[in-house]
């Protein structure tokens, strides 16, 4: 993805690269598909031994980063995840991750924090919620005092690794504002159902909080005070949507520009006719496009550049609109093999079509940015 990779940058890219397709190739996924979990938990333990799961972590917490600029590492492990449509809740678990090694308790992160960087737990990220945008306006989700604990009443879904998860981290409204819970699974009053997904290793539930009861220790940060870090997490989860979208993108394009020059027409390979041409050239501006928009998204939310909400909501609704139509031409560039069940193009289509409805589709983006145009 980013052309100024450091040493150990690469090796990180490399290693999870051969990890990839050693263990979990596109027939493992297919195979995955019949897993309740969508994947296997010592596979995800390995991958934390890798670094996934502690790269947006602080050193003093026990993480750590390659090159010292954490989601730019994190973002070169989404890219290749995205390029082998692989399984695991990378985006989920390194959200939670981040925002307890900034703002949780000593008590509370080194509680959790241990089990999630191992990959022996999981953490869901508990943010969207039914026809709702992801803004502080859109929580419906309360949280009310009742004595040294609160109570959580709302629901949240679609959340991603939700049935699979041991932590939740909610974001509800309290009387003092926004603001933010760690919610064990095994919390009373926590009913989890099962969505369907077009993804076949990808599992998502929609987590229903009927008086879940919480101690004052469970709040994450300043009570009243989670708008900012919402922001914050909304900014890396859009990078790394857009990485793992780039990802899977680039793979497909490189298969299908293979495929057209393998393929014979009236005695020419079908990359020859310039009509193919001319169409191979629009979709490579268009990827190349979108690699540069997630490169410069990366780099702006890394260094908390001050228009990095922005970037980050351009690049997701870039990125977003074009890469599942860069596949559908893919798809139709394979004739009728590439709308088979036995093609692997429908894999790659379904994880972008994911990526680009959740947390915010390109139009909700674009909303966005135009209400910030606006003042």
């Amino acid at each position: 993805m980013d052309l100024d990779l450091t040493p150990d940058q690469e090796l990180l890219r490399d290693t999870t690269r051969k990890f990839l397709r050693a263990t979990v190739p596109l027939t493992e996924v297919r195979a995955l598909a019949e897993n309740p979990d969508g994947f296997d938990r010592g596979w995800w333990q390995r991958g934390a031994e890798l670094g996934w799961t502690s790269l947006l972590v602080d050193e003093r917490r026990g993480g750590g980063s390659v090159s010292g600029a954490g989601l730019r590492d994190l973002a070169l492990v989404a890219e290749e995840m995205g390029a082998m449509v692989s399984p695991g809740a990378l985006l989920a678990t390194n959200v939670v991750a981040q925002t307890l090694s900034r703002e949780a308790s000593e008590e509370l992160a080194s509680h959790v924090l241990p089990g999630l960087l191992s990959g022996h737990s999981l953490a869901a990220w508990c943010v969207a919620e039914p026809g709702r945008d992801i803004t502080a306006d859109g929580m419906t989700m309360r949280a009310r005092r009742d004595g040294a604990d609160f109570i959580l009443d709302g629901v949240k879904g679609p959340v991603e690794a939700g049935g699979q998860a041991d932590w939740f981290l909610v974001t509800a409204t309290a009387s003092e504002g926004l603001s933010q819970f760690l919610v064990p699974s095994s919390a009373p009053g926590l009913r989890t159902t099962p969505l369907n997904s077009l993804d076949l290793v990808r599992r998502h539930a929609e987590i229903g909080f009927d008086g879940v009861r919480v101690p004052s220790s469970a709040v994450v940060g300043v009570l009243g005070g989670a708008a900012q870090s919402l922001e914050a997490q909304l900014q890396t989860a859009l990078v790394l949507q857009c990485a793992e979208m780039v990802g899977a993108t680039d793979r497909v394009f490189d298969f299908t520009v293979q495929y057209a020059f393998d393929r014979s027409s009236f005695g020419r390979a079908l990359a020859s006719y310039q009509a193919l041409k001319h169409r191979f050239a629009d979709m490579k501006l268009w990827l190349e496009s979108a690699h540069a928009i997630t490169v410069d998204a990366t780099r702006a939310v890394q260094s908390g550049a001050p228009d990095a909400g922005e970037v980050a909501r351009i690049a997701k609704a870039y990125v977003g609109e074009r890469c599942p139509e860069l596949i559908q031409d893919c798809i139709q560039m394979h004739g009728g093999i590439g709308v088979t069940w036995e093609h692997d193009l429908h894999l790659y289509l379904r994880r972008v079509v994911v990526d680009r409805q959740t947390y915010g589709d390109p139009m909700q983006h674009r909303d966005h940015l135009a209400i910030l145009a606006d003042r």
